[in-house]
Formats: C-alpha cells, structure tokens, sequence
C-alpha cells in the first residue's frame, strides 16, 4: 500500500505543482503586455521589476488560485486513473475506497497548510514589496482628499469632518460629539483642525466647545485649542485593502484595537480573518468531491468530469462571495458567514462520498 500512497501522492502534487507554473507563466505574460506601458513611462529598472514585483506577485497567485487548482488537479489524475482501471484494480485488490483517498488527504493536508502559511505570514510580507512597486511606477500618485467623513473614534464618541486632506494633514468644518447612552454630554467644534507632527496632537482654529450636564451646559470658544485626540491622521486613509499586509498577529491586534475603539468597520477585518483560516480547509473538501466525482469511469471521461467539478467549484466560490457580502453589510456574524460554505460542501463532499463506487 506505501506504493500505491506514494503514487498517488506524486500525481497529486505532480499535477498541481506543473498546473501552478504553467498558469503562472500565462498571467506573467499577460500581466506584462498590460502594464509594459506604465513600466516604461515611469522607468522602471528591469530588476525592481523582476524582484520587488513578479517575484512577489507568485506567493499572491499561488494561494488566489490553490483551491481551484487543487481541484483540477484531483479531477485530472484522478479521471486518467479511473479511465486506465488502475481505480478498479486498487479496489478489487481488498484496498477499501476510504483507504484510497489517505494520500489524497495527506496532500490536501500539505497544500491547505501552504494555503494558510501563504495567507497569514508569507504574502503580508511580499506584498509590502509589492504595493511599493505599484505605487512608484503603475499608480499615478494622487493627492488624497476625503469628504463627508463619520467616525467612531471610542466607545460614544463621534467625529465629522466635510473633509480631510491626507498631504497637508488638515481637515475643515470638524466637530467631535460625545454621548453617554443617547444623551449628548459634550461636543467640540471648529473650522479647521491640522496634525501638529512635532507635538503629536492636534491644532483646531475658530473652536467651540460644549460641556452639557444635565440642564447646565457650559461654553468655551477660541482661536486655537491645541488638544490631543484618540486618531491621527493616517486614521483617515485607513483601506481595508492594507489588511493584505498584516499577517496573522498584527491583524489580530488591529481587530482588538478596532473593538475598543467600537469602530463598525471592525466587520470587514473580522471578515478577512476568518477568510484566512476557512479557505484553506476549502482544499479537503474540494478534494474529496473531485475523488467522488472523478473516480467513476465514464462515457464522458475527464471532460465529463471537469465539467461537473468546475460547476461545482465556481459554486463553491459564489457561495464565499454571497455569505461574505452577508456578513459585511448585513446581520449575518462574520465567523458564521465565512463558513457556512465550507459547512454547506462539506455535507456535499459526503453525499458524493456515500455514492462514488467503492
């Protein structure tokens, strides 16, 4: 049986590894023909293109693309093995169906660890390298101006600003709200409020301020207020694309920072965090609805069954699309949602497995 084990794991690895690198040649190209332009308007050196580029767009491919590649994999050798008889011979040999699929699992177990080490350690790392590169020489640098900006800065404190522009540091028509429970208790207004980056606080100009206790209230106003608040400047171009370089720890503590401040967004990184961890358990199941499906020796043969397999899969992706949505803009608990495909294709992957000639 170690023979067998070891063959199987050879194809499987084989396959995907050699599917990997050919797709990888094929978007390089591709990639290259679209941006050969911006490459040469903004002079970029041959080498920063080479290594602070495509060398660390491949981690970034290779686990936007394992899940679906793994499929293939799985469906293609494993079609070519059901279509020779080696399916029927290992069977008829007294080796169980579950036994067969031991190897399978063993390299899905292999690539759902690259998967999450790529995801959580690895890509963080490379796409600083990249998000530099594309900023200096594909992006057009703009100047950043933000408009109508809400806030939670803290638990029951609120901040607006018309705007806020991220190159002088400076914003206009800034008020800071707080309330305990719905009661408002003090609120501070100004035209202009501007980061003081030797002091490290904030200069507001033409301030009023108000403190409410009940019936009483109180009133301050002046020129300037130099003050320290609970945000800065980079506060206001704060992307949820950066979450592509935190790894695993730094997201973490963004995500508890995020909670302490009650900032709603906190959902979109909760999001991406579970993402980390649910997709690479995508590799198992994908791999046992690919054995199911493929190891049955039909008239259709491998196109039969990379039709199916690839349906199947493209639904698998709609699904972690739609429940994502669910979980970021609606009432579904981001942890729930993130899995709920994964708990949908596992019940899936069963039947398939309950079914599939043994």
């Amino acid at each position: 049986m170690r023979t067998i084990d070891l063959y199987i794991i050879k194809k499987f690895l084989g396959t995907f590894f050699f599917t990997l690198v050919l797709l990888i040649f094929i978007v390089i190209v591709f990639d290259i023909s679209e941006k050969i332009d911006d490459f040469l308007r903004h002079d970029a050196p041959l080498k920063a293109i080479v290594f602070d580029y495509y060398l660390n767009f491949v981690p970034y491919f290779i686990n936007l693309f394992s899940y679906l590649l793994t499929f293939i994999a799985v469906i293609f050798f494993t079609s070519r093995m059901a279509s020779d008889s080696e399916i029927v011979a290992i069977l008829s040999s007294g080796i169980s169906f579950r036994r067969m699929l031991f190897p399978y699992f063993i390299s899905a177990l292999v690539l759902g660890l690259l998967s999450f080490f790529l995801a959580n350690f690895i890509i963080p790392y490379t796409n600083k390298s990249m998000f530099a590169f594309e900023k200096r020489y594909i992006n057009d640098p703009k100047e950043f101006t933000d408009q109508n900006i809400h806030k939670q800065i803290s638990p029951g404190t609120f901040i607006y600003l018309e705007n806020f522009n991220i190159k002088t540091k400076s914003g206009w028509k800034f008020s800071l709200e707080k309330f305990n429970g719905r009661v408002l208790t003090y609120k501070l207004s100004g035209e202009r409020i501007e980061w003081d980056s030797l002091r490290l606080g904030w200069t507001i100009t033409n301030y009023y301020a108000r403190h409410l206790n009940g019936m009483e209230e109180s009133i301050k106003k002046g020129v300037t207020l130099d003050t320290t608040l609970p945000f800065k400047p980079a506060d206001f171009t704060e992307d949820i694309e950066e979450v592509k370089i935190m790894n695993y720890f730094t997201l973490r503590e963004h995500i508890k920072d995020k909670k302490l401040r009650g900032d709603p967004d906190v959902i979109k990184y909760q999001v991406k965090k579970y993402e980390r961890i649910a997709f690479p358990f995508a590799t198992l199941i994908l791999t046992l609805i690919g054995v199911s499906v493929s190891s049955r020796k039909v008239r259709g043969g491998i196109g039969y069954h990379l039709g199916l397999g690839l349906a199947l899969t493209f639904i698998y992706i709609l699904f972690m699309q739609i429940f994502t949505v669910f979980a970021t803009f609606g009432d579904l608990p981001p942890l729930i949602a993130v899995w709920i495909p994964n708990i949908i294709f596992s019940i899936i992957a069963f039947y398939l497995y309950r079914i599939a000639p043994k």
